[in-house]
């Protein structure tokens, strides 16, 4: 028996009728402790629900989140960004040059993936983020004199900038609406491009839950059907070109392991 396997016989056991209730005290205590970094808890019909259940705190609105992805992030990439960056280099190398990056942090994307390949003359990034956030890269962008970089706080506003590129990397599952194929819908000029990485996609039904996301914060979070997440996208007049798996992230919900996601996924999308 391998490790793996073990593992999951031990969690069955655990998630058994006679020890579910100690488990799930157990994991609750957890959760909101710091020892429950990263981690899942619950299952919610609303965001609002989730919110009334979950410590009041600023969720990603907070700027002491922003330390690893100014230290780390902007600095370096992982496994989960070369599919991205793959893509990425060809809608460039097919003309494009104008980038909405939802959730993209301080930039992070802008900053290390310029290390790799050259961005085109012209480029213009956006990045739609919290304020807290906005805030710190506008600050790395002037350190760096990153020509191109710009931020805001309105995702709404920043649908209607023409872009040709949409990059949204670990960030739509934690607005409350912002589902890929409603943004399209309410796009007045659709992106060529569509690049989605790090998405909790399973074979189960829509769900929402709440992450343990560091600094005592938390948020709640979607948990999405594959097939309906892609197929809205497809019916905005969408091909899905490519799609990874995104194995340095998963999602274990404590008591209900059916609902759990062994991996993460990347999809990319032209028209």
């Amino acid at each position: 028996m391998t490790y793996a396997s073990a593992s999951q016989v031990v969690r069955q056991i655990l998630e058994g009728p006679i020890t579910r209730p100690a488990l799930l005290r157990w994991r609750r205590q957890q959760f909101f402790s710091e020892a429950g970094f990263g981690s899942y808890f619950g299952l919610f019909e609303s965001f609002a629900q989730a919110r009334e259940q979950l410590p009041a705190s600023p969720e990603f609105d907070h700027a002491a989140l922003a330390a690893e992805y100014v230290d780390v992030r902007t600095k370096k990439v992982f496994a989960y960004d070369y599919p991205v960056m793959w893509w990425l280099e060809r809608a460039f190398g097919d003309g494009s040059t104008r980038v909405l990056d939802i959730g993209g942090s301080v930039g992070v994307h802008f900053h290390a993936y310029r290390r790799y390949f050259q961005m085109p003359a012209g480029l213009s990034w956006h990045v739609v983020e919290v304020p807290a956030i906005a805030s710190i890269g506008r600050e790395v962008a002037a350190h760096a004199e990153a020509v191109g970089l710009s931020f805001s706080e309105d995702l709404a506003q920043a649908l209607g900038g023409g872009e040709d590129i949409w990059i949204a990397a670990g960030s739509l599952h934690y607005f409350e609406d912002a589902r890929p194929g409603d943004l399209l819908r309410h796009c007045a000029v659709r992106p060529r491009h569509v690049l989605l990485n790090k998405l909790p996609l399973h074979d189960g039904e829509d769900y929402i839950t709440a992450q343990n996301i560091g600094a005592g914060c938390f948020a709640p979070m979607h948990v999405y059907n594959r097939r309906r997440f892609i197929e809205e996208i497809e019916a905005r007049g969408y091909v899905l070109r490519d799609q990874w798996q995104v194995l340095e992230r998963s999602l274990y919900l404590p008591g209900f392991p059916e609902r759990s996601v062994p991996a993460f996924s990347g999809l990319y999308f032209s028209r």
